[in-house]
């Protein structure tokens, strides 16, 4: 498998910031490593092995990233808008500065530019894929999130305004009208969200139902897919989950 290591300075961020990519073709996935992760945490967790044949076929390419969670999602700081603002900031890393190299890297791999870049993330991760893919269906073109949670409210319980609700999905897809014009785009995405409802997979499950529920308010056809009690929050079924629903997309 071909693999490539990258280090680069983030203006938006004001600091270096690493990713690797896996594969040497294919559809381009962004990948967001689950709460506070770094880029390595998908392959050291055999993400990157349990889809290694779709990676070395050339079916879709890795690109994996850190994450900044320690300075928003994960902060223990008392001021809130700074841990917002900060989320902000990573989210115009992703979509400015990291996405445009995507872009850069898979069109030479693939001899063209692709039509826009998969999302995909575990936990946390699931949040920013799905809220990322939601915020600029422009650049992204679909998510596979699994085991997300979709409400601020989970990490900013006592705070809220408008930059908390650019990032809670349950939120601005219930604000958004019918006729909004990302709303036919959702529609023309690959949107899966999958949940378990096993250990620890309390209150991703509601929020993956209430998504949903929006989703079909909407006419949005997206694949929620709940699975059984057994079900997990953890590593084991991730990597169960993460081929069977690329084997129905790539």
């Amino acid at each position: 498998m071909k693999t490539e290591y990258f280090k680069e300075y983030s203006a938006c961020l004001g600091r270096d910031m690493e990713f690797k990519v896996y594969g040497h073709a294919g559809r381009p996935i962004l990948v967001f490593p689950s709460q506070d992760g770094r880029f390595f945490d998908f392959e050291n967790n055999g993400m990157v092995a349990s889809i290694f044949d779709f990676i070395e076929s050339g079916r879709v390419q890795l690109f994996c990233c850190d994450s900044r969670d320690q300075d928003s999602w994960s902060s223990l700081s008392w001021d809130n808008r700074w841990r917002i603002e900060n989320q902000e900031k990573y989210y115009h890393y992703i979509t400015d500065e990291l996405c445009p190299r995507i872009f850069e890297i898979s069109a030479q791999a693939n001899a063209g530019r692709p039509d826009g870049i998969l999302t995909t993330g575990c936990s946390l991760g699931a949040t920013h894929a799905a809220n990322f893919m939601l915020r600029r269906p422009d650049i992204f073109s679909g998510c596979i999130a699994l085991s997300g949670a979709y409400n601020a409210r989970i990490c900013f319980p006592d705070y809220f305004d408008e930059l908390v609700y650019m990032n809670s999905p349950v939120d601005y897809i219930e604000g958004m009208p019918y006729d909004h014009p990302y709303v036919q785009m959702y529609r023309e995405r690959d949107i899966i969200l999958c949940v378990g409802q096993g250990a620890w997979e309390h209150p991703m499950l509601e929020d993956t139902l209430r998504m949903k529920e929006l989703f079909g308010y909407k006419n949005i056809p997206a694949w929620v897919d709940v699975w059984g009690p057994d079900v997990a929050h953890d590593w084991p079924w991730w990597r169960k989950q993460l081929p069977y629903f690329l084997s129905h997309i790539c």
